[in-house]
């Protein structure tokens, strides 16, 4: 896997935490740089912790699925990209009730908008791709989107949420689909 398609990869599982992080601006919640720096710190975390626990996790069982591996990581693409396409045809958040970078929503909202990340670890764990570096970018890339997600959040409201997400799920199903094309 190139650099390239670790990028594509941390951008299409950021987009999640960047639709959360656009509502959460625009709910008017994230006033202070250390409330940004809350949500957005967490959820780089997660999305760098959740790949690493999936490919421990995929690794583990990958020796017993070597001659299908390939279907069962480009099955797990397709799967989370179209369930964030589908998620991106439901209602986008309004706003918050609470601040969403304090507490147990702090906790909720981080571990919600990365478990893709684990389904990406599974994968990469089957393609028997060292894990570290992808995780590392994809915990930057989102604690980045994050971000700016809060600043264009506060700024344009809630607008951009459901195309963002469209548009992450459908990169993460074109790599998918990659995946397949290559192995047949």
């Amino acid at each position: 896997m190139n650099n390239l398609e670790i990028l594509i990869i941390a951008f299409g599982l950021a987009m999640d935490a960047f639709a959360v992080s656009l509502a959460s601006g625009a709910s008017n919640h994230l006033k202070s740089k250390r409330a940004t720096f809350r949500l957005s710190f967490h959820f780089g975390l997660f999305q760098f912790l959740m790949p690493v626990l999936g490919w421990f996790f995929g690794y583990a069982i990958a020796p017993f699925f070597q001659t299908f591996d390939h279907w069962i990581a480009a099955g797990l693409l397709l799967f989370v990209g179209g369930k964030m396409i589908y998620a991106a045809k439901g209602e986008f958040p309004k706003a918050f009730q609470q601040d969403p970078s304090k507490g147990i929503n702090l906790v909720i909202l981080s571990f919600a908008t990365s478990i893709d990340a684990f389904a990406i670890g599974l994968s990469l764990a089957m393609l028997q791709i060292n894990i570290w570096y992808p995780s590392i970018i994809i915990g930057i890339v989102t604690g980045v989107l994050s971000v700016v997600g809060i600043k264009l959040g506060r700024k344009l409201g809630s607008i951009f949420g459901k195309r963002v997400e469209l548009f992450g799920g459908v990169i993460l199903i074109l790599i998918g689909l990659r995946i397949l094309i290559e192995q047949v």
